[in-house]
């Protein structure tokens, strides 16, 4: 009787373990995919919607700053993050100790030149004033759309790191004022034109088609958004095809239908 019993309980226990492990095994095959509150999320819950259909399970973890999301994939919290350029991912990397990569683009998030009174660049005028953030990265960012868009000329090779010192030729003698990036759509109505990134155009509520007179390249570095995975899941193929998603037919008519040209597909 007593053999019995005990036997009777080993398999009971048997049982139950065969039960945890198939929920581990479950929970497993949840792909956590990190994203900041707003668009990036948006995105990321589209092409859960896409990948579901293709028998994957995306759970999307939203994030209120942009560290925690980095923090959270290079310890295993996530799998996967959707929400960063590539330059900001490699001065995570250095600051952190980490070995975080890209295994695809997203979307763009292009920086543009906005104005509430002209309609195009060639109708500023001599001594017109132009916002800029007023923070380094973003700051030089403006100035270099602003030379790329033909306004100005920056010394060689000073890049993202530019300042209003860097100016080399400024033909139409433009004014620039420094403005906290999420003022800068408030500005419109008391400068010519402003540099705005595409966030806070869009928290604005601002027509890039009807008040963008100029928007970054379509490759600029910092307009691309990144997937993030950790260096040794680069080639996992489940996330190759997560990617995959992100520029599919699907997730693209999200996006124009969602965002009407604030947020675009980066391939």
């Amino acid at each position: 009787m007593r053999t019995h019993t005990k036997l009777k309980r080993w398999i009971i226990a048997a049982v139950a373990l065969v039960g945890l492990t198939a929920c581990g095994q479950e929970e497993s095959s949840v792909i956590k995919i990190g994203a900041t509150a707003g668009p990036h999320a948006q995105v990321v819950e589209a092409v859960a919607v896409e990948a579901k259909k293709q028998g994957l399970d995306i759970e999307v973890v939203e994030f209120s700053d942009y560290i925690t999301p980095n923090a959270a994939l290079a310890d295993g919290s996530i799998q996967l993050n959707s929400y960063q350029h590539l330059p900001f991912l490699q001065n995570f990397n250095k600051g952190h100790n980490s070995d975080l990569v890209s295994i695809g683009e997203s979307i763009l998030m292009r920086m543009g030149i906005y104005s509430n009174k002209y309609s195009s660049l060639a109708d500023l005028p001599d001594n017109a004033q132009v916002a800029i953030p007023n923070d380094p990265t973003n700051g030089g960012r403006g100035l270099l759309l602003l030379a790329d868009a033909g306004l100005i000329t920056l010394k060689p090779d000073v890049g993202f790191t530019a300042t209003l010192h860097d100016i080399a030729e400024n033909p139409k003698s433009l004014k620039f004022i420094e403005v906290e990036a999420a003022q800068l759509p408030r500005s419109l109505d008391d400068v010519d034109a402003a540099a705005i990134t595409m966030n806070y155009v869009m928290s604005a509520g601002l027509n890039p088609k009807e008040q963008g007179l100029f928007l970054e390249a379509k490759d600029a570095p910092l307009a691309v958004m990144v997937i993030a995975a950790r260096e040794e899941d680069k080639a996992n193929s489940t996330y190759q095809k997560i990617v995959s998603i992100f520029q599919s037919q699907p997730v693209k008519d999200f996006m124009q239908e969602t965002f009407n040209g604030t947020i675009e597909p980066a391939s």
